[in-house]
Order: structure tokens, then C-alpha cells, then sequence
């Protein structure tokens, strides 16, 4: 019986290098494929991938998410918790304990 092979798993630098070896077109797909043990399949849907978003590199707008609205719910968050923190240093003051703040 064989061994199954597990899948790998790649990081988004290994693979813009592999994809910017294959646009330069100094090596073959097959030679860079050989050479990074990866499938040449695999080699020209990253070149492709990159290709495609390359846009989105210079394009300001296109970034990332909208996040305006996650950084509104931590900004309230850090809110609260400075909140809570200040109450409970003033209520173990008050409890003769030591405070939280030296």
C-alpha cells in the first residue's frame, strides 16, 4: 500500500518568487519547477495570479478591505477596558488593597 502524500503548504513570498522567475523568462517553467520542487502547473498559475493582480499593486484604492469599521469596534473596545481599568484600581484603593498603579 502507498503512502498518501500531504499537501504543502507555500508562503506568499515563496510563491512571488517563483512567479517573478517565471515572468523574467531567464529559466524555463519546467527548469524553475524542477529546481523548487514544485509542479510546473503550479509554476504558471502563480505567474498568472501575478500578472492579473499586478494592478492592484499600484492601485490605492484597491489596498485592502474596508476597515473603518473594525477600527471603530477596538477603538470602543479600548474604550470600555480603559473604563473597567480605572474603576477597579480606584476600588482597591478603596479597599485598603494595594493599587494597580504604582
Amino acid at each position: 500500500m502507498t503512502k498518501k502524500r500531504t499537501r504543502r503548504t507555500h508562503s506568499a513570498q515563496f510563491k512571488a518568487r517563483i512567479a517573478l522567475l517565471a515572468l523574467r523568462g531567464d529559466l524555463t517553467v519546467a527548469e524553475i519547477a524542477e529546481r523548487n520542487q514544485v509542479h510546473p502547473n503550479q509554476v504558471t498559475q502563480w505567474k498568472t495570479q501575478l500578472v492579473e493582480q499586478a494592478a492592484a499593486a499600484f492601485d490605492a484604492g484597491a489596498v485592502g478591505p474596508d476597515l473603518a469599521p473594525v477600527v471603530k469596534e477596538l477603538h470602543a473596545k479600548i474604550g470600555q477596558l480603559s473604563v473597567e481599568n480605572d474603576f477597579l484600581s480606584g476600588a482597591l484603593g478603596k479597599a485598603g488593597m494595594l493599587s494597580a498603579k504604582r
